[in-house]
């Protein structure tokens, strides 16, 4: 096997200058780091990473710990996440939480444990312990998808302060933040505009009772999602009912119970906003049960658009997530945070696009129409917590 020295020799240059063209640690004249990259590639030579971690401190690895990666939304977003990582030089190690607050910390542990240089994770519903862990350790973290409450991060932070009181140090509760106290960035798709949009859209075709499928209690995409569809009904001058809001807890079996009581209503619902891609199967399988043609019986619009939502008949109505850039930016942002730790924490936005179909009772047309969906910049901001 040939080593750093062989690549060296081979090159006509000095090993330092090997491991500057191969770690990128210092700038290498063109030509010498051509020279270099040939030696390698007529040697073969294949870099030690054990080694250079030792010497680094740096795995050059992240661990991305997703529920539901199964989800063709969350395969989109790991495929962001691979393609940005690989593109950095970055290996990636991958868990799945379950959504479950135990096993989320569990399977972070573990992450840690293999000595990744930061994370990505898309928390759970109940994330202190998650938080005070990454807290404790400081291990630099990009929280996906699902943003974390500010009060959540603020009492991990007073946690923190108390505790590093207790051992003699100087960091004070009330400050929330003390110096090396680590800064998490977040990353998520707008939620709350586009789902008002889908209410306001189905107003416009004479819909007065909409009802919705809601995700899992305590995430915050559910209830930024109930927030616009709430914001959807004001603006369309519609009367709030809250028997119409009933949780699929963001699971296919959990959607079909909830839109069978929506349909046992006495006055139920004459439209059906589903608010995300596995309670919209859900949502459809109880339908198709309980003998509902759609957009005949009933019309329907979905939070997520997916690979087979063009095929179903009729056509889906959605909101679709730019899934992979969410994938891509958390990397992005997650090497910000390794390059500059003290960087002022960012949450991060980005745009969905309604997909304008047939489901919603609108006539048939030769592909689904792309709109924008929110006014929100996908530019990166410079925010501590999400507005």
């Amino acid at each position: 096997m040939a080593t750093m020295t062989d690549v060296a020799r081979c090159a006509g240059v000095s090993v330092a200058t090997v491991s500057h063209v191969l770690n990128g640690t210092r700038p290498v004249l063109p030509h010498t780091r051509q020279a270099v990259l040939d030696a390698v590639d007529t040697l073969g030579y294949t870099p030690n990473t054990l080694a250079r971690s030792l010497v680094t401190a740096r795995t050059r690895s992240i661990g991305l710990a997703v529920s539901a990666i199964s989800n063709p939304y969350f395969t989109e977003i790991l495929q962001g996440v691979e393609a940005a990582a690989l593109e950095a030089g970055y290996s990636l190690l991958i868990a799945d939480p379950h959504d479950d607050p135990r096993h989320e910390r569990t399977v972070v542990q573990l992450l840690h444990e293999r000595r990744v240089d930061g994370m990505i994770v898309a928390p759970s519903a109940e994330p202190h312990d998650l938080v005070r862990y990454l807290r404790r350790h400081s291990v630099p973290t990009v929280f996906l998808d699902r943003v974390i409450d500010p009060r959540v991060l603020e009492d991990t932070a007073v946690d923190r302060a108390v505790a590093s009181k207790a051992a003699g140090g100087t960091e004070e509760a009330g400050t929330g933040f003390g110096a090396g106290t680590p800064r998490f960035d977040q990353v998520c798709a707008a939620s709350a505009e586009p789902t008002a949009r889908l209410v306001t859209h189905l107003a416009g075709l004479g819909h007065r009772r909409i009802g919705l499928v809601a995700g899992l209690p305590g995430l915050s995409t559910t209830s930024e999602r109930i927030a616009g569809y709430r914001d959807g009904l004001t603006a369309a001058g519609l009367a709030h009912d809250e028997r119409l809001i009933v949780s699929g807890h963001s699971e296919s079996s959990g959607a079909e119970q909830a839109t069978a009581v929506l349909l046992g209503l006495s006055d139920p619902p004459t439209a059906l906003v589903t608010a995300n891609n596995a309670m919209t199967i859900g949502a459809l399988s109880a339908l198709r049960r309980h003998g509902r043609s759609v957009p005949g019986d009933l019309a329907l619009c979905c939070f997520d658009d997916f690979a087979w939502a063009d095929l179903f008949s009729p056509r889906l109505t959605a909101v679709a997530q730019p899934s992979r850039e969410l994938g891509a930016t958390a990397v992005r942002v997650l090497l910000d945070r390794l390059a500059e730790p003290d960087r002022a924490a960012r949450t991060v936005r980005l745009p969905c696009a309604f997909v304008h179909r047939t489901s919603c009772g609108c006539p048939e047309e030769p592909s689904g129409t792309v709109e924008s969906a929110t006014a929100a910049s996908s530019t990166l901001s410079e925010k501590g917590t999400v507005s």
